[in-house]
């Protein structure tokens, strides 16, 4: 027998299923281990999964010591979001009115300079 660990995460919480497949078991195996222990909680089994942070198939043989982990899927895709802030921030850049700060409006006298 070999002992594995299923993790899933949300921002708020992980769960971690220490469970046990035979020799020749698979991900599929050790996942239906843990669905079983889960009871009523709600887990995207169906995801994409990894062991160890490496994307694998279900079919995958396993190792004494694994650790399973159960992706949830993105909400936006990383690229497009950095090429997002990306451009909101060259346009920043670019825009001298909002690179200024309200309280620095133009005035003809400089706080530093002596009054004459």
């Amino acid at each position: 027998m070999k002992r594995c660990s299923v993790v899933f995460a949300t921002p708020a919480r992980q769960w971690i299923w220490q469970v046990e497949v035979n020799d020749d078991g698979t991900v599929r195996d050790a996942l239906d281990a843990a669905r079983a222990r889960a009871g009523a909680l709600e887990v995207p089994w169906e995801a994409e999964v990894g062991i160890f942070g490496e994307l694998c198939a279900r079919d995958a043989a396993l190792r004494d010591g694994d650790r399973i982990e159960i992706y949830r899927p993105l909400n936006a895709d990383p690229k497009e979001s950095r090429r997002a802030r990306v451009l909101r921030e060259r346009t920043r850049a670019l825009d001298p009115a909002a690179s200024r700060l309200p309280s620095q409006a133009r005035s003809s006298s400089n706080p530093k300079e002596p009054k004459r």
